[in-house]
């Protein structure tokens, strides 16, 4: 059904993002493609799609119609909901055969499509978007809506071949289950990027891209996650045993050139005391010198081997073995009051968000999840929480505090310095050059990246950069707030975000619809909106 042979894609700044890529796709597969960020899975899809050329290789389709859904939507805000689907001009062709106007070019437009009209209703009515007009603009969509739209799609046109990039971003947990129950009814053959582990548990095989190609992992994905397990477990094996062997290469050579330098002095006494001629003197040091040398040299190569191949193998760990965190603990007592709501609500449009007002405490230590649908208020509860806003009814209380939001779009960094610039605007400790660096470091920034605008940044390494600010400053904050941290990570990232917030010991405060990143970062409380 698809078969892509020998596909290579080069960015035009000259980067190349994968090459020798060969994937077949069967009929009715439902495949997960999984992959650091910036190895190029969207580029990937848009290649299947056809939005894209490869830079070699050949896409070789057989009679399926594909239906490609992006992971970001602001290229289409300037349409119609009709228009971003590609169906308005045939829907406009509807009305004006229905209203009598017969023509050969509205005929052609249809294409005998005499229920187009009715699946655009099922759709939305399926994505509980049913007072949502075709004529509206995209721009005036919230995240979750625009999403829905696009996800309707797959019933409008009814392809053979549905590429989904993050189909679950922004789609809170009502969203989530439609999607999930759509890709376990749908015949449609299907290739999905997606942090969402709920959902790539649906999909069997489980692809993984790479600079060098693709690795297909037959299974879901907690069957994908047991064999990378396995792997770094013999990855880690690997390298305790070149460390050992780096050891015993090192004392070797340390034993070897102090017998030989023994040795040597041993012979230069007796040939002292024996009387032998200067010259003859000069010729045997010489000797002694070249003998100590190729010994060296021999060590040297083989210290060296190692060396590199250590170097390799802890360079193909995941980011999340590599990076230390090191968070400084608050001064604050465990469970001591931070913020009280007392009957408070907040007004949009003259009128209140919520129906009943909230009461609640936040403690010290605490780990909530702040839940509801979109739309629900969760981001305006977070601002009154951060100080940002006061509510319109009720009072608040908070205790003086340190409080750090990470959003979506990972503001905490600033898009107008560079890596080094941004941890320094947190080296409120004083920290010298070198030490700054060298938390960088930990943090996956070498050198090459020390100079990087942060405006290039992805969000994963956005993230990542947050983090090491945090462990720069010298003193953690009594709480975080995450307001949808993984929506722009890929696995590993994710992963480095949960093993941070798990060194955490304040307060954790999450908006997210991932279950799985709720469940291993511990959340013991919700709030439900």
């Amino acid at each position: 059904m698809l078969y892509l042979q020998n596909i290579s894609y080069i960015h035009p700044d000259k980067e190349r993002l994968f090459e020798n890529i060969h994937l077949t796709v069967n009929s009715h597969d439902k495949i997960a493609l999984v992959g650091n960020n910036g190895v190029g899975k969207s580029t990937f899809l848009k290649i299947i799609a056809g939005e894209l050329q490869p830079s070699a290789g050949q896409v070789h389709r057989t009679g399926i119609k594909s239906y490609y859904v992006p992971q970001i939507f602001g290229q289409y805000n300037d349409l119609t909901v009709g228009q971003a689907l590609r169906i308005g001009d045939k829907l406009q062709a509807l009305k004006e055969i229905l209203e009598g106007h017969l023509t050969d070019r509205n005929l052609g437009l249809l294409d005998d499509d005499w229920t187009i009209e009715e699946r655009c209703n099922e759709a939305l009515e399926y994505w509980q978007l049913t007072g949502l007009e075709l004529t509206q603009r995209i721009a005036t969509l919230s995240g979750g809506q625009k999403t829905k739209v696009f996800l309707a799609g797959m019933l409008i046109h009814q392809p053979g071949l549905v590429l989904l990039d993050e189909p679950s971003n922004h789609l809170d947990v009502q969203g989530r289950q439609l999607l999930y129950s759509l890709i376990q009814s749908t015949a449609s053959t299907m290739i999905v990027v997606s942090h969402d582990r709920k959902l790539l548990n649906l999909l069997d095989p489980v692809c993984e891209l790479g600079k060098e190609g693709i690795t297909v992992y037959g299974g879901s994905y907690d069957f994908y996650a047991v064999q990378k397990q396995l792997e770094r477990h013999a990855l880690k094996q690997d390298i305790h045993s070149r460390e050992k062997a780096l050891r015993k290469a090192r004392e070797k050579e340390r034993e070897t050139i102090e017998r030989q330098q023994k040795l040597d002095a041993r012979g230069k006494g007796k040939q002292e005391k024996e009387g032998v001629a200067r010259i003859m003197m000069n010729t045997l040091r010489n000797k002694a010198e070249n003998s100590t040398a190729k010994t060296k040299a021999v060590h040297a190569d083989k210290i060296g081997g190692l060396s590199q191949e250590l170097h390799d193998l802890r360079a193909a760990l995941p980011g999340h073995e590599k990076i230390r965190f090191g968070f400084d603990n608050s001064d604050l007592h465990k469970g001591k009051i931070l913020f009280t709501a007392a009957g408070i609500n907040c007004s949009y449009n003259n009128r209140f968000l919520w129906k009943e007002n909230l009461h609640f405490q936040i403690r010290y230590g605490e780990r909530i999840a702040l839940k509801g649908t979109n739309g629900a208020g969760k981001t305006t509860l977070i601002h009154v929480i951060l100080g940002t806003r006061e509510p319109d009814a009720g009072t608040v209380y908070r205790a003086g505090n340190r409080t750090v939001y990470i959003d979506q779009e990972y503001t905490l960094v600033n898009n107008a310095l560079r890596v080094y610039e941004q941890a320094q605007t947190f080296n409120v400790a004083a920290l010298q050059e070198h030490e700054i660096k060298t938390r960088l470091d930990r943090f996956l920034f070498t050198r090459e990246d020390w100079d990087k605008p942060c405006s290039a940044l992805s969000g994963g390494e956005k993230m990542r950069l947050g983090l090491c600010c945090l462990t720069i400053s010298n003193q953690s904050p009594d709480i975080i707030v995450l307001d949808e941290p993984t929506n722009n990570l890929d696995i590993q990232n994710i992963e480095i975000l949960t093993a941070a917030i798990n060194q955490y010991q304040g307060t954790l405060l999450t908006v997210s619809h991932d279950e799985s990143f709720l469940a291993q970062t511990r959340i013991e409380r919700i709030i439900q909106l």
